[in-house]
């Protein structure tokens, strides 16, 4: 097992991996069916011929939760693949934000705008389980997958088809995970972004205005890429949203910004 992990790292450092003991590690756990911690407790187990497959396509920089075919997401195990994007760590704050707003709620309609995954939309469900969620997107591959999701986790979330003018048909909280990367940085980005996730999730440029005058809601909580909290904050406060608010993630970016709509 030591030897398994050992050769398994070296590949993956070998083919610029940025994490190769950690990817290594959750491989060789994935096929075991243990815990990460749990690999080490399995020293004689014989390793599973799946793991080379596995391993081959890390080593051609598809995304980690893609190969394991799921990804944790605050307290649920979501379905993932090339459908949608892979559920992030600073989505989750913006999920955190949401449940803050939605305290005194009792029965708040809440729209999750470009729902790829189901992420945000299940999170809100699954935590604040009174809450009324609606899930939407434009492409009918992350609506399928989202689909799985929910009916996976059995959370009664609606999911259906549309984009920003469904933010418009008046709502108690709207959140957003827009596309925010500008396309002179696509190339900069790492392969396992640039040649395996969904561009079109990712590329786009003055989509949090574009919501922002779309939304009917009484809060509106929009992630964005790092340096554009201030600009976007700005913009709130241009179209009379109040109360604006820029919210940290964990690594200290200023990540979700949200406001009052009077």
């Amino acid at each position: 097992m030591a030897e398994a992990l050992r050769l398994a790292e070296q590949a993956l450092a070998n083919a610029g991996v940025d994490t190769p003991r950690v990817d290594a590690e959750l491989l060789l756990a994935h096929v075991l069916g243990v815990s990460r911690s749990g690999v080490y407790a399995n020293g004689e187990h014989e390793v599973p011929g799946r793991l080379h497959v596995l391993l081959g396509r890390r080593c051609k920089r598809e995304p980690l939760a893609y190969v394991l075919g799921e990804w944790g997401f605050r307290r649920l195990t979501l379905k993932t693949d090339a459908r949608a994007l892979v559920p992030r760590p600073e989505t989750e704050i913006v999920v955190e934000r949401c449940l803050e707003l939605l305290r005194e709620e009792r029965e708040p309609r809440v729209l999750d705008l470009g729902t790829g995954t189901g992420a945000i939309a299940l999170a809100l469900a699954d935590e604040h389980p009174a809450a009324r969620v609606t899930a939407v997107d434009s492409s009918p591959e992350a609506l399928a997958l989202a689909r799985e999701n929910a009916a996976r986790l059995r959370l009664p979330v609606e999911i259906r088809p549309g984009g920003f003018e469904v933010a418009a048909e008046g709502w108690d909280l709207v959140v957003a995970n827009p596309p925010y990367v500008a396309p002179e940085e696509w190339d900069g980005l790492q392969p396992e972004i640039r040649e395996w996730e969904p561009r079109g999730a990712l590329v786009g440029v003055g989509l949090h205005e574009q919501i922002a005058r779309a939304a009917a809601t009484h809060r509106l909580v929009l992630e964005v890429g790092d340096g554009q909290a201030e600009a976007v904050a700005e913009t709130l406060r241009e179209l009379g949203y109040t109360d604006v608010t820029v919210t940290f993630d964990l690594t200290g970016t200023e990540r979700v910004v949200d406001g009052r709509r009077p």
